[in-house]
């Protein structure tokens, strides 16, 4: 009796560990998004920045985004997984370079003191590589 207590705390103590686990990072459900074409669009696009700076509604995905953007700047990203780094490079690229206007408002709202920005810079993320053609309607 004793002995399957224990294998029941055992399996408990298991299921929370992988529980811990998980919440150390962001949610995959959007990693599959095409941000080509997301960013290809400027509707699309012009919806999604509206949400993040509390001028529109949000869909489910601009939802997430906006609740977990905070916290992915200030962390480094640390619970994006590489898919999600690589996202974020190529959306800060291409809005830098073909939305300067909207970057310029998104980094007003979410790098006031442009803390992020210093050490985007710093790590080398500002070289320009990505490359993805401009929003149209």
């Amino acid at each position: 009796m004793a002995s399957k207590l224990l294998i029941a705390c055992l399996w408990c103590l298991i299921a929370l560990q992988c529980a811990v686990v998980l919440a150390d990072r962001y949610t995959s459900r959007y990693d599959n998004i095409d941000l080509d074409a997301v960013l290809a669009n400027k509707r699309t696009l012009n919806a999604i920045v509206k949400c993040l700076l509390e001028k529109g509604p949000c869909s489910p995905e601009g939802k997430e985004l906006k609740r977990t953007l905070p916290d992915a700047l200030e962390t480094d990203c640390s619970k994006c997984s590489d898919k999600q780094k690589s996202g974020a490079t190529k959306v800060i690229h291409f809005l830098i370079d073909n939305k300067k206007e909207d970057w310029e408002k998104l980094e007003a709202k979410y790098d006031p003191t442009g803390a992020y920005r210093i050490k985007y810079e710093a790590e080398g993320m500002g070289d320009g590589g990505v490359s993805v053609t401009p929003a149209t309607e």
